[in-house]
C-alpha cells in the first residue's frame, strides 16, 4: 500500500459545550419522534388488543373464545372436543391454536385459576399450583360453557353491546360481553403489556353483588363493610390488614398477604398442607432438597383429582408449629398477592380503586340496559305499526280481497293496497304476504 493511500491520522480537539448541547437536543428529539412514530403504536396495540382487561372483566382472547363457544351452542348443549372449539375460535383469534388452548385451560374448572370458571371441562386440564401437572392436548379433552356464562351473554342479541368486524372482516364479534354482574372484580386477571401491567385479584361473587347493590343505593357507602377481602381460588387464608385492604380499595394498588392451611397428624408425625395461596410450590421442594430444613425427613406431593395435598414427614422431636413458621418465612407458603387494578376504559388504560371500578361498571351496565329497552321498544313499535295497517285491512276485508284478485301483475299488489287503504309500503307488504285463509 502506498503511503498516500493510508488513512489519515485522526486529530482530537476539545468539543464546544454549546455545540454538544445542541447536538444532544437534536438527537433526543429524533429519538422521541422515532419512538412516537414506531414504538408507541405497537405498544398501544399490545395494550388494547391483548394484555389489559376491559370493564367486562375480559381480555380479547377470553372474549373471542367464550363468544365462539356460545355461538357453537355450548351453553346448553353437550361438551365437544377442545380441538373443535380451538379450530372454530381461530375465525376470531388468529394468534394460533396453542395460545387459544392456553386461554381455555386458564378459564376451565379443571385448572382451578378462577373462583367461578367459565369453561366446564372434562379431562386433564392440569392445576394452576403445579408445574408438574401439565394439561393434556386439546384432542383428548372436552369442554362446554359453565352455567354462569348465561349471565355473560344475557340479552347479547338485544343490541346491548356493539359488534365489530373480526380480523379479516368475514364476521362480527362483540366488543364487550354484557355481563350482568361486575365480573371485573370477580375473575382474577393479569397481563403484562409494553411499559405497564395489570393484576386484578378476585373477590367473592356474593360479596361483590351485595357491594354493588349497596353502592347503587348509596355511592358513598363504605366498600369494606360488604367486600371483606380478596378471595383466592386455590384456598389458603388471608392475613387481614385493614389498612392494606383500604389502600387497595381506594387506589387500586397494594398487596394482600395469604398463607397455606395445614393440619398435623400426630399419629403419623406428618404435616398435610391442603390449601395454598395463589402460588407455585417449587421453592418449598428446593429448600428441602438442599437440606436447609433439618426438621423434615421427606416431602411428597400427593395431589390428585380430589385436590391439593402436600405431605411433609417430620423427624422425631420436631415441633410442627415452629417448622411451619419457618416455612412461612422462607417459602411461598406465605406470600403476598400484588394488586394493580389497571383496566381499559374507553380504549385507554386507567388504574382505579374498587369504588371507581364499580362506578364505571354501573354506568356501562346502565347503558347496556337502556340499549336493551330501546331495542325491545323499537321491535314492539314496528309490530304495532304492522298491526295498525292490518287493522285497516280487516275493517274492509272484502275490498282487500277484491284488490288482490283484480290486480293482474304481482308487482302491483302492494302499490294498489297502499292506494286503496292509505297505508305505507311496509304495512302493505306485510298484508300481501298473509295468506287469504289466515285473514278470513
Amino acid at each position: 500500500m502506498k503511503k498516500s493511500d493510508k488513512t489519515p491520522k485522526q486529530t482530537h480537539r476539545r468539543a464546544d459545550p454549546n455545540v454538544m448541547g445542541l447536538h444532544a437536543d437534536v438527537v433526543e428529539q429524533n429519538i422521541t419522534e422515532t419512538l412516537e412514530t414506531n414504538y408507541m403504536p405497537y405498544a398501544m396495540s399490545v395494550i388494547v388488543s391483548r394484555a389489559i382487561p376491559e370493564i367486562d372483566g375480559f381480555k380479547p382472547s377470553h372474549r373471542k373464545l367464550l363468544y365462539t363457544m356460545y355461538k357453537m351452542g355450548l351453553l346448553t348443549g353437550a361438551r365437544t372436543k377442545s380441538a373443535n372449539i380451538v379450530g372454530q375460535t381461530m375465525r376470531l383469534n388468529p394468534h394460533g391454536d396453542a395460545a387459544i388452548y392456553d386461554t381455555m385451560v386458564r378459564l376451565s374448572k379443571g385448572y382451578g385459576a378462577l373462583l367461578h370458571p367459565f369453561v366446564d371441562s372434562k379431562g386433564n386440564f392440569g392445576k394452576v399450583y403445579s408445574r408438574d401437572m401439565a394439561w393434556a392436548a386439546s384432542r383428548y379433552t372436552e369442554a362446554k360453557l359453565a352455567p354462569i356464562c348465561a349471565e355473560l351473554f344475557r340479552d347479547i342479541d338485544s343490541d346491548t353491546v356493539d359488534f365489530v368486524d373480526n380480523y379479516d372482516n368475514s364476521m362480527k364479534e362483540p366488543a364487550l360481553l354484557p355481563t350482568t354482574f361486575p365480573n371485573i372484580l370477580v375473575s382474577a386477571n393479569q397481563g403484562i403489556a409494553v411499559g405497564m401491567a395489570s393484576q386484578l385479584c378476585g373477590f367473592n361473587l356474593g360479596e361483590v353483588c351485595d357491594t354493588t347493590i349497596a353502592f347503587l343505593k348509596n355511592p358513598e357507602v363504605r366498600i369494606s363493610e360488604t367486600l371483606l377481602a380478596p378471595d383466592f381460588p386455590t384456598g389458603g387464608e388471608v392475613l387481614y390488614d385493614p389498612r392494606a385492604i383500604e389502600d387497595i380499595y381506594n387506589t387500586g394498588r397494594g398487596g394482600v398477604k395469604g398463607r397455606a392451611r395445614w393440619r398435623y397428624d400426630k399419629k403419623e408425625n406428618l404435616i398435610e398442607i391442603y390449601e395454598i395461596p395463589y402460588t407455585i410450590m417449587d421453592k418449598v421442594a428446593e429448600l428441602i432438597e438442599a437440606g436447609k430444613v433439618k426438621e423434615i425427613s421427606d416431602m411428597r406431593d400427593e395431589t390428585d383429582l380430589s385436590g391439593l395435598k402436600l405431605t411433609i414427614d417430620l423427624k422425631r422431636g420436631a415441633d410442627p408449629d415452629k417448622l411451619m413458621q419457618k416455612l412461612f418465612k422462607a417459602t411461598t407458603l406465605q406470600d403476598t398477592a400484588s394488586c394493580n387494578f389497571n383496566v381499559l376504559i374507553g380504549g385507554m388504560p386507567r388504574v382505579m380503586g374498587v369504588r371507581e371500578l364499580l362506578d364505571e361498571w354501573c354506568a356501562w351496565r346502565t347503558e347496556s340496559v337502556k340499549r336493551r329497552v330501546y331495542f325491545v321498544l323499537k321491535k314492539r313499535q314496528d309490530k304495532l305499526h304492522l298491526l295498525k295497517g292490518l287493522k285497516k285491512i280487516l275493517l274492509d276485508i272484502d275490498k282487500a280481497i277484491k284488490i288482490i284478485r283484480e290486480t293482474e301483475k304481482e308487482a302491483d299488489v302492494v302499490p294498489n293496497l297502499m292506494i286503496g287503504f292509505g297505508i305505507d309500503q311496509i304495512q302493505a307488504e306485510y298484508v300481501a304476504e298473509i295468506k287469504l285463509r289466515n285473514i278470513h
